[in-house]
Parts: C-alpha cells; structure tokens; sequence
C-alpha cells in the first residue's frame, strides 16, 4: 500500500482506537520522569496538539516525505545531551556545534523550519508556555501518526537546553548506519534501552530516504554478502560510484506509509544500512524482527513504549532550561510567562 507524494494515509477509526487501547494500556504503567505530564498543558495551552496536528496535516498533503524528517530530528535531539531541543540551536561562540556535526548534516532543513513555525504558531496562541523540545516530540509523535502509525500519548513538560552540545558529544552519541548490532545494542544499553527498545525504534527506517554514502560501505570495495542481489544491483544503478550524494527509500515497499514493512524488507536482505539488516543477521535480535515483520500491531506498541522511554531521556524539566523564544536560539535574557496549570507549567527557568 503506497503512497504517493502529496497523499495521506488515511486509516479506519476502529484501527487507529485499536491500536491507542493496546498501547494506552501499557503506557499507563511507565514511570514518567518528575516534572512531566500527560496533561501538562491543559491549562495553559488547551489547543496545542490540534495547532500542531492541523498544521503538520497542511504539510504532510503537500509532501510526506517531510514526516520522515521530522521524526529523525526529535531521534537527534534525544540521543544527544537529552531531548532538550539542543540540535535545534545555532551559533555556538565557542566553535562548530551540534547542528554541524556529520550525523546531522543530512537532517532536513525544511524539518527545523517547520518546527520553528510550529513554535511561532502555538506561541501566538499560548504565549512563550510551551517549549522547542516539547513541539519537536509533538511534530514527531504527529508525523508517525500521519503517516499512517499509531496514535498514542506522550508527557509534556519539557524545557529546552541552555547548553550547546558539542561534536565531539554528537558524534560519540549517535550510532552511525555502518554500526553492528553489537554497537547498537551497547549504545542503547548506555541509555537505558534494551533490544526491544533498539528494533522497535529502528522501525522509524519505515519511511524515508539516504544518501549514498550512508550505506555505500556495503557496495565498494566489495558487495556486502548479506545484500539481496537484485536490490544489490539497484543500489549500484543509484550509486555507481563511491562518493555519489544521489538517496534512494529506507523502505522498499512503501516508503512514505509508516508500517511493518520495513522487518519484511531485513528478512528478505534488503535493509539499506548495515545497521538495519545486522538486526536480522545477528540471533540476539533477529527473533524481534520476525515477529515484527509478522504483526504490525505488535511493532506499533513497541515502538509507542519505545518512544515514551527515548522521549525522556535527560529531560530539562521546572526551573532548568528555559523556554526559547526562537528554537534556534538560547534566549537573550530572563523572560517570565503566566503561571498556571501543573507544577512548574508555564515558567520559564533562571537564565
């Protein structure tokens, strides 16, 4: 089931309410980090998921293949420093920052405009009470869902980061598509995520798209033997040479619908990185894959609670952080917003 640029999937209700009771019922036993809430914006900025979801839907129509960015973005952020909306910042004066570091140099400009007016969308509503970090799990959370995933919660409350990460911090936190199984697994482990945790959300490899040199280890100097020849053969008309910047789609099946398809593809050998197809290659991981590729139901709530646990990661939440009154930038000086609503909802931190 494909879909072209420019269409949305559009799934039956009984399905969507299928899959949010399933994930609802586990989410509910998650520890939730102190400061966040599943409601923490009711008071202060009733209307922030539907400003948020009107507008991605306005974007999704004209082009999916922007959710994809969007998702890989809040994957950066929270894999780096916490998810703090710190890949978000520029103009670091104490050198090359986050934003500019290798790994981050393939995300979608497009994804951090968006996201910067989403911030200015939702603040002309609410004033400053919602911060970057919290838009960028929103828009993600929302871009899963447009594209065809599932509908689930998520806690709100956090605050965004003061603090530029640095390249030194990227590149030692972000996995690259070369990495083996063993490496993820390590890495993940660091952050208090199991195998479970590392399959389900290497599942957001459903939609979109590479460049070559993100998986050209695999083709020069020599095929990698775990490739499919005929998807081998493909990948060397896109990339015919080693340092060609050409893309091509995560997910051969249908790479704008956020699905299952993705595990069918790593057991028929056709996962693009090394990363992707080494979770089908190595028996501590391959048994999760199979039964991913089998129940797409399964999948989606693993990858709702994956989600909820990476979206936590070293949150800022109360008086650390600030509210930023442009994502891109740490605030010039202390601001305040109106009280209200839970906990520290609607205060902005000490500079």
């Amino acid at each position: 089931m494909a879909v072209s640029k420019g269409f949305l999937v559009l799934l039956p209700l009984a399905f969507v309410v299928a899959i949010s009771t399933i994930a609802t019922a586990q989410i509910s036993d998650l520890p939730i980090v102190s400061g966040l809430s599943w409601s923490f914006y009711e008071s202060s900025c009733p209307k922030l998921e539907e400003i948020v979801r009107k507008r991605l839907k306005q974007v999704f129509k004209k082009d999916i293949t922007q959710a994809a960015g969007l998702l890989r973005v809040h994957f950066h952020d929270c894999f780096v420093q916490g998810c703090d909306g710190s890949v978000l910042l520029e103009g670091s004066a104490s050198g090359p920052d986050e934003k500019d570091a290798p790994p981050n140099l393939t995300l979608r400009p497009e994804a951090f405009k968006i996201i910067e007016d989403l911030r200015r969308r939702v603040h002309k509503k609410c004033d400053r009470t919602v911060s970057c970090s919290d838009i960028t799990a929103l828009a993600a959370r929302e871009s899963v869902f447009l594209a065809g995933g599932p509908e689930y919660p998520i806690p709100l409350g956090r605050r965004d980061s003061l603090n530029f990460a640095t390249q030194e911090a990227t590149l030692a936190n972000l996995p690259g598509p070369t990495s083996t199984t063993s490496v993820l697994l390590e890495a993940y482990a660091n952050k208090s995520l199991d195998a479970t945790d590392l399959v389900a959300l290497s599942g957001g490899h459903t939609i979109g798209i590479s460049h070559c040199p993100s998986f050209d280890n695999r083709l020069f100097p020599s095929q990698d033997p775990t490739l499919d020849k005929t998807f081998a053969k493909n990948l060397y008309k896109i990339c015919p040479i080693s340092d060609t910047n050409a893309t091509t789609v995560l997910d051969i099946r249908t790479p704008n619908v956020f699905d299952n398809k993705y595990y069918v593809d790593l057991m028929n050998r056709q996962g693009l990185f090394t990363s992707d197809q080494d979770l089908y290659t190595d028996k501590r991981t391959r048994s999760i894959v199979t039964s991913f590729a089998v129940d797409q139901s399964l999948f989606f709530e693993k990858f709702v609670l994956g989600m909820i646990k990476m979206g936590q990661m070293s949150v800022l939440t109360g008086r650390r952080g600030e509210i930023r009154a442009n994502c891109s930038a740490r605030n010039p000086s202390r601001f305040l917003v109106p009280l209200g609503g839970e906990g520290e909802e609607g205060v902005a931190a000490s500079f």
